[in-house]
């Protein structure tokens, strides 16, 4: 049993999170003569002072709230005594004023991946099967499921065999202005560096998004799209065996590549969490801060995404832009999603979950300065609409929606070749295409789901170890991933969600 402990962010905060589970009751007294007047849960707030109504409540330095009705020091602050603020004006924000200096690069760090003839490097070799429309999914899944029964074990140095399926292409208004973006997220998930450039395509042929669009540039249509209203087709036998066919030519391509050693800073690495805690701003998104710091530092692309978990953060994030049009794309996709909710008759509120606020998460302002800690120190470079494939190294800011799914296929189009997930209150997500390791933010949670979680970054709570200890070991871990040295419990046990399109675009 540990000692009562609390964890303060920042000097100027009047509340403390508690460490201890699964909470303290009323009349613990921690060394610094706090006194509990409420049974606090972990990861919940207590009131470091009295705090009057209408008073500010600050956590990471920053308002997050104010007062319903005054709270007396050592009680607990709960999610509902917290009055959501307005967020950042987007158009009075500072611009490119705060750039942080590059740090000393760091050199000859590798990993082992297969190099790509566009340049790109893959950290897993794959075999994607794509589709122009959702018709043809129930023949494609009986494909796919053949496909890797019957030929997959005969190509030893192709690790899966993925389907990259989605409810989209015809009923749709394909022409809208939005609908670009999910015809592009379609089109570079095809040139994800995991997938080698050998995709295939699977359509219909009376379908609005043709098959010939999905295609990486320089594929052939007739020897990467199969037809099944194509006329040579007799009975769905001859459909499934058109499929078997170009896999199998498609594997055997990929089998004959093999891993090289590649630098660093051919790592796209995409940073995303989920189930989210109050714990996530203090333990693991900081450390996934520290080792996305050091990707950088090695040459390396690292994105960051979930808008939502941004928006009341972004006046942190504008003066660390390299440039003044960098801070202006942050403040375009800010309002775009702004104007998006707003369509919606929704607004920011809708975001944290029950599960957030279970875990300790009051509103979205809390929630957001926490997601933010996995951006580490760095400049942001750059930053790319839903869908656009990374273009630079360095930090980039990926604008997507922050529903898992939703940004791990945005991220995917954007071309990252691994990704580092973290959860509180846990999330047995994983990715076909790309490595996801995921990381605790409490150990409870790291022990309850040792077979599921790869890295504790609980232990930065208990004092057991640092930011900087964690993120060095997730730098590592990253590095002996992407060399399929280590395997991820998500990949370990075939852990797969769903590619799911962000379609702003009216459905016809």
């Amino acid at each position: 049993m540990i000692a009562p402990l609390t964890i303060k962010v920042h000097a100027d905060d009047n509340v403390a999170i508690v460490v201890n589970a699964p909470g303290l009751p009323p009349g613990t007294v921690f060394p610094d003569g706090l006194v509990l007047k409420d049974f606090i849960p972990q990861g919940h707030k207590v009131a470091l002072a009295e705090i009057a109504e209408g008073a500010p409540i600050v956590r990471y330095g920053e308002v997050i709230g104010t007062a319903v009705h005054a709270i007396p020091q050592g009680g607990w602050i709960e999610e509902s005594l917290v009055r959501l603020p307005q967020a950042p004006d987007l158009f009075s924000l500072p611009l490119a004023t705060n750039v942080p200096p590059p740090k000393p690069p760091l050199e000859g760090y590798c990993f082992d991946g297969f190099r790509n003839a566009d340049g790109s490097v893959g950290t897993k070799n794959v075999l994607g099967i794509s589709m122009s429309v959702q018709c043809v999914a129930g023949v494609m899944d009986f494909a796919i499921d053949r496909i890797k029964k019957e030929l997959l074990p005969r190509f030893p140095n192709v690790d899966d065999v993925v389907a990259i399926d989605h409810a989209y292409g015809c009923g749709v208004a394909i022409n809208a202005p939005q609908a670009v973006v999910p015809i592009r997220t379609l089109q570079n998930l095809a040139r994800n560096p995991n997938l080698g450039g050998a995709v295939m395509v699977v359509g219909l042929g009376c379908e609005k998004l043709q098959p010939d669009r999905l295609l990486p540039e320089g594929a052939a249509a007739e020897t990467s799209i199969v037809s099944l209203q194509d006329e040579s087709h007799v009975g769905f036998g001859s459909m499934v065996t058109a499929i078997m066919e170009m896999a199998e030519k498609r594997l055997a391509e990929l089998d004959r590549r093999q891993r090289q050693t590649c630098p660093a800073s051919d790592l796209v690495v995409g940073l995303q969490c989920g189930g989210s805690d109050a714990f996530s701003g203090v333990t693991a998104n900081p450390a996934v801060g520290f080792a996305a710091d050091l990707l950088v530092r090695a040459g390396a692309t690292v994105m960051f995404s979930e808008v939502t978990e941004v928006r009341d953060a972004i006046h942190l994030l504008t003066p660390r832009a390299a440039t003044a049009e960098v801070g202006r794309r942050l403040i375009e996709e800010m309002d775009w999603y702004d104007r998006y909710l707003n369509a919606g008759e929704t607004d920011r509120s809708a975001n944290p979950s029950p599960g957030n606020k279970k875990g300790g998460l009051a509103n979205v302002v809390e929630k957001a300065l926490g997601s933010i800690a996995k951006s580490g120190s760095g400049a942001i470079v750059g930053v790319l609409s839903p869908g656009e494939r990374a273009d630079r190294k360095g930090l980039l800011y990926a604008a997507t929606p922050a529903s898992d799914f939703v940004c791990g296929t945005l991220q995917l189009a954007s071309g990252c070749n691994m990704e580092v997930f973290t959860t509180g209150r846990g999330t047995p997500y994983g990715l076909a295409m790309v490595p996801v390791i995921k990381v605790a933010t409490r150990t409870e949670l790291a022990e309850r789901w040792f077979d599921l979680i790869d890295v504790d970054a609980g232990r930065i709570a208990t004092g057991q170890a640092t930011i900087e200890d964690i993120g060095w070991e997730l730098f590592r871990l990253i590095l002996e991933v992407a060399s399929g040295r280590k395997q991820t419990w998500a990949d370990h046990w075939g852990l797969r969600n769903a590619m799911t399109l962000f379609n702003p675009a009216p459905v016809t």
